[in-house]
């Protein structure tokens, strides 16, 4: 039986969550089955991202470079089309705006049979008008757009692409190592990537030891509303809870949180790490995870938090409804009609309550871990992928 041969085009930018899926699916411990599928990769890129290039050929697939120089780049849309009318694929799937874009008009052009879509993550929900015509416009030359969240959907069918396009495949977390910290209180223990204990990640990022940890990562931009996490990280402070509140991530709200934080006097409580590729050596010793923003997809953080075992405070929002269960494995927090007051003493109260209580933070954190190795297992994530490819190839 003749296998399938796939081209998959991506943007590079190392340590993205694209590039995260994309291995796990292709490259992964349980990748697409090689028997069935030959698996090329095409990377927009203006600079070799070495360590990709590396993942995947260590694996025996073939990395195909494409320098993309500028925003729109028709040396990059030739050079495309002219691998794909070289390879002749039997389908081209794309992933985030760039690769949608460029990777579509050119599997058009080269004559591609089956095109894929994938439209995953916040950076849909942030499009502009222009960005969101493109979509409209290739959608209609695409066989099937995949997206990782029931939100996702909904957000396109409100401008004008038809739900039916769409199918919806939860992205995978890989799972932590079973002698990870469970994110009780004051344990000391290894996180399973370098066996960092509590008292050395406080030593390593110079802070004083504290009981609890709270911990944030993702984009510092308003949808992300991170000025809740610091308002609520005051009134945690006035209350008398020993803590720190580790936020990782960059974006442009980055100086306009730093002076709040400042105006708040509590710099001595929340700390803001930039972007790090090393996040999971310290989610482990989380006490509690948090995410405030209002649009997320399906929030890579909170899986990964959730594969921790770590429990998680979040937003009662439709795709976070999708990952947990208020009061069961995990915390979901009103909105209130949009009223950031009542939100925010919501956060802090929610958050005391669960910092007084270790047996509730476990049982959260269990049940979360279980959701997470269940239904977003990349095991899971590649059995949906290789039932889309067969019966678009049939």
């Amino acid at each position: 039986m003749k296998r399938c041969k796939i081209l998959y085009v991506i943007p590079a930018s190392e340590q993205g969550e694209v590039e995260k899926q994309l291995t796990l699916l292709a490259a992964g411990v349980v990748k697409l089955p090689g028997d069935q599928f030959e698996v090329h990769v095409a990377v927009l890129s203006r600079t070799e991202p070495i360590s990709l290039e590396a993942t995947f050929r260590e694996t025996g697939i073939s990395v195909h470079f494409i320098p993309q120089t500028w925003s729109v780049d028709l040396f990059a849309y030739g050079r495309l089309k002219s691998l794909m009318k070289r390879l002749r694929p039997d389908l081209v799937h794309t992933w985030c705006f760039a690769g949608n874009t460029y990777g579509r008009l050119a599997a058009i052009a080269a004559g591609v049979p089956k095109i894929v879509a994938g439209e995953q993550g916040g950076e849909n929900l942030r499009k502009r008008t222009i960005s969101l015509a493109i979509d409209w416009y290739l959608a209609k030359k695409t066989d099937v757009l995949v997206a990782n969240s029931a939100g996702i959907v909904d957000f396109y069918a409100n401008h004008g692409i038809p739900g039916e396009k769409f199918t919806v495949i939860p992205d995978a977390v890989s799972p932590a190592r079973p002698n990870g910290t469970n994110g009780t209180n004051g344990t000391n223990g290894t996180n399973g990537t370098d066996d960092m204990t509590r008292k050395e990640m406080f030593a390593e990022l110079n802070l004083p030891p504290s009981q609890y940890v709270i911990g944030m990562a993702g984009r510092l931009c308003p949808q992300a509303r991170i000025h809740d996490a610091v308002w609520a990280a005051d009134m945690l402070k006035f209350a008398g809870e020993d803590f720190h509140l580790f936020l990782f991530g960059d974006g442009p709200e980055r100086d306009s949180l730093l002076r709040y934080r400042k105006d708040l006097c509590i710099s001595d409580r929340v700390h803001f790490w930039g972007n790090r590729p090393d996040v999971p050596r310290f989610m482990p010793h989380f006490d509690l995870f948090w995410s405030t923003g209002l649009h997320e997809g399906a929030s890579h953080a909170i899986l990964e938090a959730m594969s921790h075992q770590v429990p998680v405070v979040a937003p009662d929002i439709p795709d976070n409804r999708g990952l947990l269960i208020d009061g069961v494995s995990g915390c979901l927090i009103p909105e209130f009609a949009e009223d950031f007051h009542r939100r925010r003493r919501e956060l802090a109260k929610r958050t005391t309550e669960l910092l007084k209580s270790p047996e509730k933070r476990r049982e959260l954190g269990q049940a979360g871990k279980t959701i997470a190795e269940d239904r977003f297992s990349p095991e899971a994530m590649t059995r949906r992928y290789v039932t889309l490819y067969q019966q678009l190839m049939s």
